[in-house]
């Protein structure tokens, strides 16, 4: 026997890797080799100069239309492009644009505070825990009570009126869905100014936010005065609200929970708690590739281009291991979260059959 044979048969035996582990790395390898984990400089580029000519559109109604109630057009454009600058901010947070991390980061905070008066450290900080255990109970922040709950557990600890909203809180998706970006706009200042919290480039975040969250409001008082003013910021607040809240919630909102003490393999922990929504190029453009939400998880760094080209890879990958894929329409996403966010208001375990159990019943 040789010595290079003795020498491999004294190595201690590695540990297999588990299936699950393997199977996805085979997945990300035919990823690669397709060329879709590749960034498109160019893309984004053109993809910023149409964002700016937008910005440059609304600004210019702003001006013409002066002190006339038809700026409430303005302001509901103007949250159209609020949101597309959040995707846009969302793909750099994401290191999608530029290979270098500080590019991305800057580009993300000039974006995120500027134009959509979102704290980059904040959605970093959040986000960033999200993608590691999306609807995991205790780790995912997006789940976490609030003014609605969506852990059974939590209906079970309101009183009074409290108890009374939780029971009905899926009737009051839409108008609830108005105040996000008051939401937004109140953590970011409340991230900035805690001193208590690491927050990078702290002083460029709050030099940002005051441009937009002080000069808006000021530059629609000068151009329109008092009432419309109050009128355009509201109306603004409002459809933002709306269109921003309403792009992101279909994503996981109404699939299932994970318990705080399960684990579960990385393919399965991103795709069996996120949702798909169809319906063709206005919606990929509407919800700025976050219709193809299990393609993101799976792959966070993906240029928002090429989502929709790895999709078919995906859901192959997902039927030939019998893993649940789950895509809807825009509509009938709205109606299951809805009926979902009643149901766990009323304290309802399992008020859809779950996935996840399913997967983990046919594991054992």
């Amino acid at each position: 026997m040789s010595s290079a044979t003795l020498e491999k048969s004294a190595r201690p035996a590695r540990p297999a890797r588990d299936r699950h582990v393997t199977d996805f790395i085979a997945l990300a390898e035919q990823v690669r080799a397709a060329g879709l984990m590749k960034r498109d400089i160019g893309w984004y580029t053109r993809r910023m100069i149409r964002l700016g000519l937008g910005f440059a559109l609304t600004a210019s109604m702003f001006v013409l239309l002066g002190n006339s109630w038809w700026q409430m057009l303005t302001a509901a454009l103007f949250s159209f492009m609020c949101g597309q600058a959040g995707f846009l901010a969302h793909d750099a947070a994401h290191r999608q644009i530029f290979a270098s991390a500080k590019k991305n980061e800057w580009t993300g905070r000039i974006v995120g505070n500027l134009f959509v008066g979102l704290s980059y450290g904040w959605w970093m900080n959040k986000h960033g825990k999200h993608h590691a255990n999306p609807n995991k109970i205790g780790k995912d922040d997006d789940i976490a009570a609030g003014a609605v709950i969506f852990n059974p557990e939590d209906a079970g600890k309101r009183t009074g009126f409290g108890k009374w909203f939780a029971a009905h809180q899926g009737s009051f998706f839409f108008p609830l869905l108005t105040l996000v970006a008051i939401d937004l706009h109140m953590s970011a200042i409340k991230r900035v100014f805690n001193r208590d919290e690491i927050v990078p480039a702290r002083k460029a975040e709050i030099a940002l936010l005051a441009v937009r969250l002080i000069g808006v409001p000021v530059a629609a008082f000068l151009v329109m005065g008092p009432w419309i003013s109050l009128a355009f910021i509201g109306v603004h607040l409002a459809t933002f609200g709306v269109y921003f809240g309403g792009a992101f919630a279909p994503n996981h909102k109404g699939m299932p929970l994970v318990p705080k003490d399960v684990k579960i393999d990385f393919m399965r922990r991103q795709t069996l708690m996120s949702r798909n929504i169809s319906g063709g190029w206005w919606i990929d453009r509407g919800m700025g590739g976050l219709n193809y939400q299990i393609e993101h998880h799976l792959f966070p760094t993906m240029s928002s281009k090429n989502l929709k080209l790895v999709q078919p890879m995906v859901r192959q990958y997902c039927a030939e291991r019998d893993i649940t894929y789950t895509e809807t329409t825009l509509g009938h996403s709205y109606v299951i979260v809805m009926k979902y966010l009643n149901r766990v208001g009323l304290g309802q375990r399992d008020p859809f059959e779950c996935p996840l159990t399913a997967h983990l019943r046919s594991a054992r």
